[in-house]
């Protein structure tokens, strides 16, 4: 009897976000661990990204390519609402070809950055409902959420979740989320993020650099007002204290973890002018980690970055820019080096700067026991997996076993 399970992954996958990627790739590494023959495949946002990178066949996301340009003519408009129609029936093909279908990550349930109800919540909708109406189960395996005060938003991201035959969460604030969105939690466990999963790299030999995450940053889905303003004073604040770092001599290394990310790094070198500045050319979270892990210590925004650097054993301090940011450190046992994303003050953040590094070794003991514990909890996670999702395999191996 042939038991091999046909495996779908669905997401914002290979479309530049590396934190996104990061998550399709531990649990590709589960999958190929734990259940080898399985057919994998994706609906995702970057389909030639993920097929060249992962070596598994991928289709795109949405039948409209101009999905996330902004539609002003007639016929942009025109096509983005036939889209919606066709990708029902899209999504819902790609659904049945599949006896799982596994979210990795993301914060799929969350609008802390700017998201707009029909791009991906409508999307998740349609992956859920497919799944519950052609009984496929939709695993939404350690994701982020938050509270949403957007109606429409709020109302899909709802419903995706009641619909899903799984819900694990990367902290225990996405799981009271969705209870204070009127989900049911009582059975959704609360994991480390994906990403810890990862293999981590040997560290480096320290040199005094810092690296600094930087982001694309103009506040969340509820800042759209002075949007603009943010992310002048998260680029102003975030020079002046890399400005500061340079004439201490630091050499400083900037990160992304989006390719949007790139405008920010160009005017951060622009602005300081220094050779002591420089930008790492990072394609996956494992490019970052390698940086990290060969840093003294470091500044980052995006929660992906953070998550690198962490895992990574490197002293950090959080430009948190929501919740889960603050969630993240304090998690790890940095929970008093974070500063406001939204209110950079360089003076501030280079005093708590100075204080992060007068207790790294310290903080680097305190990271390698919570990593250690990180890994523990994603076996947990994993094991799980197999259980609720895989339960026909999981009786095949047993039987194997026993016979």
């Amino acid at each position: 009897m042939n038991t091999a399970p046909r495996v779908g992954v669905f997401g914002l996958l290979g479309s530049g976000n590396l934190g996104n990627d990061g998550s399709l790739e531990a649990v590709l590494g589960y999958l190929r661990a734990e259940h080898p023959d399985a057919a994998v495949d994706a609906l995702c946002g970057g389909p030639g990204t993920v097929t060249a990178r992962y070596g598994i066949p991928a289709t795109r996301l949405h039948w409209n390519r101009g999905e996330y340009r902004t539609a002003s003519r007639v016929g942009a408009v025109a096509a983005k609402g036939v889209g919606k129609l066709v990708d029902i029936v899209r999504t819902a093909a790609w659904v049945r070809r599949h006896d799982v279908v596994i979210v990795p990550g993301m914060g799929v349930l969350e609008a802390t950055l700017p998201l707009r109800p029909w791009g991906f919540p409508y999307s998740l909708f349609l992956l859920c409902a497919s799944g519950k109406i052609l009984r496929t189960r939709v695993a939404l395996v350690g994701v982020g959420a938050a509270p949403i005060r957007d109606r429409p938003t709020r109302a899909l991201v709802r419903l995706s979740a009641r619909l899903a035959a799984y819900r694990s969460y990367r902290d225990d604030l996405s799981r009271d989320a969705m209870r204070a969105m009127g989900v049911d939690t009582a059975r959704d466990e609360v994991y480390p993020d994906l990403a810890f999963a990862l293999p981590t790299p040997p560290p480096g030999t320290p040199n005094g650099t810092v690296c600094v995450g930087v982001m694309d940053f103009h506040g969340g889905n509820d800042d759209r007002a002075r949007a603009e303003e943010i992310h002048r004073r998260y680029v102003e604040g975030t020079t002046r204290f890399v400005r500061a770092l340079v004439e201490e001599g630091r050499p400083v290394r900037l990160l992304t973890g989006d390719a949007c990310d790139t405008s920010v790094v160009e005017a951060i070198i622009d602005a300081v002018d220094s050779p002591l500045v420089t930008a790492a050319g990072t394609g996956s979270l494992t490019d970052l980690m390698r940086e990290l892990a060969a840093a003294d210590s470091a500044v980052a925004t995006r929660y992906h970055n953070l998550v690198c650097a962490l895992k990574a054993g490197t002293p950090t301090l959080a430009l948190s820019y929501a919740a889960k940011s603050d969630a993240l450190m304090d998690r790890m046992g940095l929970g008093s080096y974070c500063h406001p994303a939204r209110e950079v003050d360089p003076g501030r953040l280079l005093e708590q700067f100075r204080a992060l590094e007068k207790q790294s070794a310290e903080l680097r003991r305190t990271l390698t026991e919570r990593n250690r514990l990180a890994a523990r909890q994603l076996r947990d996670q994993f094991a799980e997996l197999n259980a609720v999702l895989f339960p026909k395999t999981q009786d095949a191996h047993a039987l194997r076993e026993t016979s």
